[in-house]
């Protein structure tokens, strides 16, 4: 180094301190270079990008084992035509599923020995092709204690080293010896998939339509690495964990317009007895027949007394939740949704609603908890009942658990290896500009700014430390996300649940996008956003969820030649028959971008029963030139960043500017 280069350290001299705790010598800070230059000539590690789960905890899962249909992948490049078509199928289904295929095969095999020899050298060879662009030190790190020494010796060994022949044999024959073939295999399947996925991305929406959201984040719990960038039924969820009683309307509303209360009530203890009292009570004698639930979110089927209860269940906190809505919009005037509240445009003697100077005949006009005069103030007994919910819902051990789980995971956006994420949009004017949106304190942001303050405010809501009238105001905000024109997570003139409801014009269910999905395939928008966001590099992409792709009617999940990338394709049954597919995941490797288009899954019975898969088509986005390395990612700046220290750290250790400690 030079003089500036000497002065440069010296500068740095407190970090290069600190750094020479971890790497004390010459020799440990010359290894660890070493080791992190060999790193950046690794391939890039694998990562999977999925959106709009909505509760389909079985698909999620599915896709998660199968990695996207990678595995298989690998195992017919592996195998080839060494096996049959039938045990390539049981070897992946072992590899997804090994506790309850292990169950089958041991009821059903004549000679398990040999099973278990010829299985574990399948097993560890697929394991080999995994965790072939990892180093070692990262293999090992994602072993399991019990096994992680013979995990690595068989990975060493090759077939044809003849000498170690015997050696191999001999483990395996004394797992099955000890009884723990069985624990072996778990293991290194569970290894294999984990080793599939580097990275996962979940472009927001895990909640709402489905049954099984609290049982995908107690899968995240313990997932290796994963991020999430909150999508607006996500923020909703949070905004009812906070206390927000609008938003608390609003879940519950959804679970019993989909027929789901497994995520309230066996997820998260949310008790809903008070609201059935009180709907029998109140709507006993009310058909509510634009209130029965919809049973295509994956529930089956349900008798016509739980059927006609939900019914009256959904009117009752639909009726609530417009009334509590109206007061917050009522109370945040600078929010401009004064118009939505609807209960004050409606004749009650002549059951229709006035629009826009408009009337429009209502579908059924009983509201028997609602005083013309004053039609958003609660009922005494509505009162007490969103007090009761309201309880329920703030002292959720679980639901605060998975809520804090999302805020450690996750954010508005994020940049990573020169891809945008974030869940629905960024909102723009109607030249394709990026628009300004107010937020707490009247300040007006835009673009990343606008994504960045939002997030801070989502989590002000939940900070013992946040100023009170800052927290009330975040608390609030979370029905502006969930359905505010300027909303990032939301984008849309209206959300239009009352005219769905209530209204028998159509015309009026119309909720008409903001200027972001009109202008996304847009190249040069597209370009704009990506500056705004400082994404430089020239392959550079957006991808996003929230609204889905209708692929059976031919729309294309890539727009904007490329830029941009839409991979909701409707996981949740829900969405099966409007999307005409069952769920997108974008894979990105190390020779490129792959989109994969699932099917509908049956279930995990039938998976492991019959070896059935997620039937995939894929489709080549963008292909890399050369195979890219670790070098040519975030983490390989990372990694050189380090390495620079590091070097720094030796000229400090070779100029007696540091002392090692020997």
């Amino acid at each position: 180094m030079n003089k500036d280069q000497n002065r440069l350290v010296e500068n740095d001299l407190q970090y290069l301190q600190l750094l020479s705790k971890t790497f004390p010598t010459v020799a440990a800070a010359s290894t660890e270079i070493i080791n992190l230059e060999a790193i950046l000539n690794l391939p890039k590690g694998t990562e999977h990008f999925l959106a709009d789960i909505h509760g389909a905890y079985e698909s999620f899962q599915h896709v998660l084992k199968n990695a996207s249909g990678n595995i298989k992948r690998k195992v017919n490049d592996i195998f080839g035509n060494q096996i049959r078509d039938c045990e390539l199928r049981d070897l992946c289904t072992l590899i997804y599923y090994p506790e309850q295929k292990l169950e089958m095969v041991k009821a059903a095999e004549e000679d398990l020995n040999d099973w278990y020899h010829i299985t574990i050298h399948q097993l560890v060879k697929v394991c080999r092709e995994v965790s072939s662009k990892y180093t070692r030190s990262k293999v090992r790190k994602s072993l399991p204690k019990d096994f992680s020494y013979i995990i690595q010796e068989l990975l060493q060994e090759r077939p044809e080293d003849l000498d170690k022949a015997g050696y191999v044999n001999a483990v395996i024959d004394s797992m099955i010896e000890t009884d723990r073939a069985d624990d072996f295999i778990i293991t290194i399947s569970n290894v294999i998939q984990r080793l599939a996925i580097d990275q996962l991305h979940i472009l927001g929406d895990i909640y709402d339509r489905g049954p099984g959201a609290h049982r995908i984040l107690d899968m995240l719990e313990n997932y290796h690495s994963w991020d999430i960038q909150w999508g607006n039924h996500d923020v909703l969820w949070m905004g009812a964990c906070a206390g927000n009683d609008a938003c608390i309307c609003n879940v519950v509303r959804i679970c019993l317009r989909y027929a789901n209360m497994t995520t309230l009530e066996d997820g998260y203890g949310i008790n809903l007895v008070p609201l059935a009292t009180f709907a029998l009570e109140t709507y006993g004698d009310d058909p509510c027949a634009e209130f029965i639930p919809k049973t295509s979110g994956g529930t089956g089927f349900i008798d016509e007394k739980t059927r006609r209860l939900g019914a009256m269940m959904h009117k009752a906190i639909s009726v609530i939740q417009f009334k509590v809505e109206a007061e917050v919009f009522k109370k945040y005037p600078q929010w401009k949704m004064k118009d939505r509240m609807l209960f004050n445009n409606v004749d009650y003697e002549k059951g229709i609603c006035t629009i826009g100077g408009k009337e429009y005949e209502m579908k059924s006009c009983n509201f028997p908890t609602i005083d013309p005069k004053n039609p958003n103030k609660l009922t005494k007994e509505e009162k007490e009942l969103m007090e009761k919910l309201h309880h329920s819902f703030v002292v959720s051990e679980k639901l605060h658990k998975h809520i804090d789980l999302l805020l450690g995971h996750g954010c508005m956006y994020n940049i990573t290896n020169n891809n945008l994420l974030y869940h629905a949009s960024v909102p723009l004017n109607d030249d394709g500009t990026l628009k300004e949106v107010e937020l707490y304190g009247g300040k007006k942001y835009k673009g990343k700014e606008l994504m960045h303050q939002t997030g801070l405010l989502i989590r002000s809501a939940f900070q013992s430390d946040s100023l009170p009238e800052e927290k009330e105001y975040a608390r609030d905000y979370f029905l502006y996300l969930w359905c505010g024109p300027d909303s990032t997570l939301f984008d849309k003139s209206k959300m239009a649940t009352f005219e769905r409801y209530f209204l028998k014009d159509e015309s009026t269910h119309k909720e008409h996008k903001g200027n972001y999905f009109k202008l996304r395939d847009n190249e040069e928008v597209c370009d704009r956003i990506l500056d705004a966001f400082g994404v430089k590099q020239p392959n550079r992409h957006i991808i996003n969820g929230h609204v889905p792709v209708h692929a059976a009617s031919g729309e294309n999940p890539i727009k904007a030649n490329g830029k941009l990338m839409v991979i909701d394709g409707g996981f949740s049954q829900a969405y099966h028959k409007e999307t005409g597919i069952a769920g997108y995941t974008l894979v990105y490797h190390s020779r490129g971008f792959v989109l994969v288009q699932h099917e509908p899954f049956t279930n995990e019975e039938d998976a492991v029963m019959r070896g059935t898969d997620i039937k995939s088509s894929t489709q080549i986005v963008e292909m890399s030139t050369y195979r890219m390395l670790v070098a040519d990612t975030d983490k390989g700046d990372e990694l050189r960043g380090q390495i620079t220290y590091l070097k720094k750290l030796l000229y400090a250790y070779r100029h007696g500017l540091v002392k090692e400690y020997r």
